[in-house]
């Protein structure tokens, strides 16, 4: 035994999503609005002039892969630290030892940061001056919305690019390349795999790439050879390896189903709603994505003439993470009942749409002199700001402009006379605001 041997032991060690994980932009799964030819990361990455960025998206979604293609691509330095373990004096080295590299050989570094969002503000400020002078290249992983939980002095300085979960196409077609590559995949196991198992573990994986993997080696690893040597995966060997039963039904009739809770849910039919829930869920549905519907509908369809109906579908959301199943189902149950009962308006989603067409096509973004941000400004700015009626000198509010000239006369939101919506319809009248 060589070193060659130790070195191909180690590599057959790794698990099945680390040995596909792809070397180049050809090898990389999904995400073609962001590497299809002639896009602008894809042109950033082939001439190696790629600036600071931050990769948002769910797991398995391919973010620390692509880093790894432009660290494979790039002929700069290429630095890995994990946000989670990395401190200040992390930080601070890495960022010492690209500043010297780009005095002495002129070299650039790529600093690549996973769980980015993970660092608090002083990490985050003992970066934003590399970054701001150039002296690195950062590159941000996170599975968390990055405006929302990074400092906004990084993210300003980054260009977000926002990864989707895969495909069940895409991550169909990475477990059949696995299955027949023999040098990094399970070609080497003359494993057959049933259509239907395939399927399952691609659609179930819900477009987290490393889970398919996952489900895929252990369903390979496990099941036991047949005479002959050969392995036979089954339905029921996927569902074991990924936890999660087949459907008992056909797709058509998976979305006919799920239209009609929706459908019940806004037409106020709790019983209904309750029995094509239960039948989703126990056909092998995910709850979750039950409850994501619940939530989107208490906005859609009740809206303000009920605000509590989101609260209470969201805190059944938090409530079946927590709990999980079956437990969680309780929570689930009385949010679809709230829901049903709570009386119904569209008006928020009405207002949502129009305002969203203006933003679209008739967008103004000359906001009004006295609303704008002073703190940069002159004194020309100043005096404009000082004529801001601030609503709580008047009571808690004031007649006033604030959408911009060319929109001032707009009403996006037009409340109804169900349940809150009409007190809430009856306050804007006495103000004036309807007229």
């Amino acid at each position: 035994m060589d070193l060659f041997d130790f070195n191909d032991n180690e590599e057959k060690a790794k698990p099945l999503a680390e040995r596909m994980r792809a070397s180049t932009l050809d090898e990389f799964v999904g995400q073609k609005h962001l590497v299809a030819e002639g896009s602008l990361l894809r042109r950033a990455i082939a001439l190696d002039r790629l600036g600071s960025c931050i990769f948002w998206g769910p797991p398995g979604c391919g973010k620390t892969t692509l880093a790894n293609v432009i660290a494979a691509k790039t002929n700069a330095d290429f630095i890995k630290l994990n946000a989670v373990n990395a401190g200040v004096a992390d930080v601070k080295k890495a960022v010492d030892g690209a500043r010297d590299r780009l005095k002495m050989y002129g070299r650039r570094t790529y600093l690549m940061l996973d769980e980015c969002h993970r660092f608090n503000k002083t990490q985050s400020d003992s970066l934003l001056p590399a970054i701001e002078q150039g002296t690195i290249v950062f590159i941000g992983s996170t599975t968390e919305n990055p405006y929302a939980s990074m400092t906004p002095a990084i993210v300003s300085r980054c260009r977000v690019f926002e990864f989707r979960p895969l495909s069940e196409a895409d991550i169909r077609g990475a477990l059949e390349r696995a299955l027949a590559d023999r040098r990094k995949g399970l070609g080497g196991y003359a494993a057959q795999v049933d259509d239907a198992a395939l399927g399952h573990i691609a659609r179930t994986a819900g477009g987290d790439l490393r889970t398919a993997y996952n489900a895929l080696e252990l369903a390979v690893l496990t099941t036991p050879p047949q005479a002959d040597g050969s392995i036979h995966v089954t339905l029921a060997d996927a569902e074991q390896s990924i936890q999660r039963r087949a459907l008992s039904y056909n797709e058509d009739l998976y979305y006919d189903l799920l239209s009609a809770f929706c459908k019940s849910l806004r037409g106020s039919d709790a019983d209904a709603a309750l029995y094509y829930a239960m039948r989703l869920i126990e056909g092998g549905c995910d709850p979750l994505l039950v409850l994501r519907r619940l939530v989107v509908h208490s906005a859609e369809d009740v809206g303000m003439a009920d605000p509590n109906a989101l609260v209470v579908a969201t805190s059944a959301l938090t409530a079946f993470q927590n709990l999980g199943y079956p437990e969680g189902l309780l929570p689930l149950s009385e949010a679809i009942v709230y829901v049903c009962e709570a009386e119904k308006s569209g008006a928020v989603k009405n207002a949502m749409f129009a305002a969203q067409k203006d933003a679209r096509e008739n967008r103004d973004d000359r906001v009004p002199a006295y609303l704008r941000d002073v703190s940069y400004g002159n004194r020309e700015m100043k005096d404009a700001r000082a004529k801001y009626l601030y609503p709580h000198d008047f009571g808690g509010w004031v007649r006033q402009q604030y959408l911009p000239d060319s929109l001032k006369d707009r009403t996006y939101y037009r409340p109804t006379d169900n349940g809150f919506e009409k007190t809430v319809k009856q306050v804007r009248k006495n103000k004036g605001m309807d007229e």
